[in-house]
């Protein structure tokens, strides 16, 4: 495949992204409707919280095991496994009435999920030369953001006026499209042989991509505790602030920060960018913690946009970078590995605080996450800021 050193966009590229948008749309219009769903079929509310967080559970376990295979099959291949895997739960989903069987279905979406999101963002990295991974991996990561901003409110709009199975439907039809999507795609990253072949043997872990996992968990601990309890810390503390609006300002901040800066994430060293986005998420920690009007809400919101969304391209495209290229879907499942454990230990954490101490602590506490990521990161420098030079 003949590729442009000065732009990477083609039709396939296109078409992953567009496929990308489909199926995070259908993830992400789900997962703030599937608690009372549950409970709308007869869950309790301990048995519609399992439900909720199973689809996680399942896809941290297999996070390791879709890096394999991404590396051993072609990425088209698994990412149809997937999408057909998802399409078929969604459209369970629909027609199921009994919690347990959604319980079920959870795994099952679980199961798609992890493959398409590994297969998928290391897909995309097939396809662009190298020296266009971080800018890529800026533009995939602006879909999942601007997913996770308009998607949820759209289906908790829509909901309330047409009922949860229609939005399930929804849901469905947008995976179903993504299968369809990747029909055309005519490079399939088919997997990287080499002269010699060497013998595979699974992995857990991409090494070379260890220190960014751990790095994008400590970002995303803060990120998702905020994502999961800002409303409540909001109504606890009676603050006059129009939250609805919060993750809006941020995916429009975000949208406009990544294509302002698309031209810097191929060229510009991994330190320079760890310490701004730590500037930036210590600031937008504060705002939260002093907030008490909209306009420090939208300071807050774009120092998260700089600081945990730019922090996340940047993670991403580095782990891809440093991992040999046969190793690119072992890297992929290490970085959302790490990725799952802080979507995991956010909203756990955020509860701890504010059960055993007070809210007002709730944002403070979350400070100390900055200067241990920086230690992850004085540790293994050398090796993060010459990622781009190696490419």
């Amino acid at each position: 495949m003949k590729k442009n050193n000065n732009t990477f966009f083609s039709l396939d590229i296109v078409l992953v992204m567009i496929a990308t948008l489909l199926f995070q749309f259908s993830v992400m219009s789900l997962n703030p409707l599937i608690n009372g769903y549950a409970k709308s079929l007869g869950a309790s509310n301990a048995f519609s919280g399992i439900i909720v967080g199973v689809m996680s559970i399942t896809s941290m376990i297999l996070r390791p095991v879709a890096g394999n295979l991404t590396d051993t099959l072609s990425k088209y291949q698994l990412t149809l496994i997937g999408g057909i895997i998802c399409a078929i739960s969604n459209i369970g989903y629909v027609i199921v009435s009994q919690p347990v069987l959604l319980l079920l279905l959870r795994i099952i979406n679980g199961t798609g999920f992890v493959l398409c999101t590994v297969c998928m963002a290391t897909w995309l990295a097939f396809l662009v030369p190298r020296n266009h991974v971080g800018e890529a991996m800026g533009y995939y990561g602006l879909l999942n953001a601007t997913s996770m901003a308009l998607a949820p409110a759209l289906a908790i709009s829509l909901y309330k006026i047409v009922g949860y199975r229609e939005i399930l439907v929804i849901s469905a039809v947008a995976v179903i499209l993504m299968v369809i999507v990747i029909q055309f795609i005519k490079n399939r990253a088919k997997p990287i042989v080499k002269a010699t072949p060497r013998v595979h043997h699974f992995q857990i872990l991409q090494k070379d991509a260890l220190p960014v996992a751990v790095i994008v968990s400590l970002f995303s601990v803060p990120y998702f505790a905020t994502q999961a309890d800002i409303v409540e810390y909001v109504a606890q503390r009676n603050l006059h602030v129009t939250v609805s609006f919060y993750f809006l300002i941020y995916a429009v901040a975000l949208f406009t920060i990544r294509i302002a800066l698309k031209n810097y994430f191929d060229t510009v060293r991994f330190g320079v960018w760890f310490g701004t986005c730590s500037i930036a998420t210590m600031v937008y920690i504060l705002f939260l913690f002093a907030m008490n009007n909209n306009i420090e809400m939208t300071i807050a919101a774009i120092g998260m946009a700089l600081g945990y969304g730019i922090m996340f391209s940047i993670c991403q495209s580095t782990s891809l970078l440093l991992a040999p290229l046969e190793e690119q879907g072992l890297a992929s499942s290490t970085f959302y590995l790490g990725l799952d454990i802080g979507m995991a230990l956010g909203p756990i954490i955020g509860g701890l605080i504010s059960e055993l101490l007070s809210i007002k602590w709730y944002y403070p506490i979350m400070l100390i996450l900055v200067p241990i990521a920086g230690v992850i990161f004085i540790i293994n420098r050398r090796k993060l800021n010459n990622a781009i030079k190696q490419n």
